[in-house]
């Protein structure tokens, strides 16, 4: 059976985290779901997003092998005052299963204590002055244990392919990479 992947987008997420995230998880075979608040998304730099579905129809009681956070200042914060994305969110790491934040998407996790403060993380460093409480590493992929998170739209691929290397193996990755010409 094919792995879900949840990815939740807002008026201005960042879009090149978000597709190309969807796309490389997509092309490793993993199912994903891009979700948003509306019919059409205008992400960070005005290109435009049709969520497959809408939040509204999410059941908060649906699991998925992974939770993926594009960022964008903007779309974080629309993100982190929804609360049926906080909810999931909060059951996804609890529960052990893979979380992903890139960008400005820690900031979230953050403000709503979803992770501890002991956590290895990394962000957008716009917004790493905000994140200094926790185990912070410049580096352009942190994982600690289910949590993956990344620096930003330069690092999309590789955090992508990392995402793709913990549900798929590492064979996946490569041949994902490779296709690409990564």
């Amino acid at each position: 059976m094919s792995k879900s992947i949840l990815i939740p987008v807002s008026q201005g997420t960042e879009e090149m985290e978000a597709v190309i995230i969807a796309d490389l998880l997509r092309r490793a075979g993993l199912d994903v779901i891009i979700v948003g608040e509306f019919d059409i998304i205008k992400c960070s730099n005005n290109v435009r997003i049709l969520p497959d579905i809408l939040i509204e129809e999410l059941d908060i009681n649906d699991e998925f092998d992974g939770v993926i956070i594009p960022g964008g200042s903007t779309g974080v914060k629309n993100l982190s005052e929804n609360e049926v994305i906080v909810e999931l969110i909060k059951r996804q790491f609890k529960s052990d299963r893979l979380l992903g934040a890139i960008c400005a998407a820690p900031l979230l996790l953050a403000e709503h204590k979803i992770i501890p403060l002991t956590t290895a993380i990394t962000s957008h460093p716009s917004v790493k002055t905000q994140l200094m409480d926790f185990n912070y590493m410049d580096n352009p992929v942190v994982i600690d244990k289910n949590l993956v998170t990344s620096r930003g739209a330069g690092t999309a691929i590789q955090f992508a392919l990392t995402i793709v290397e913990i549900l798929k193996g590492q064979e996946k990755a490569n041949k994902v990479a490779e296709a690409i010409v990564f």
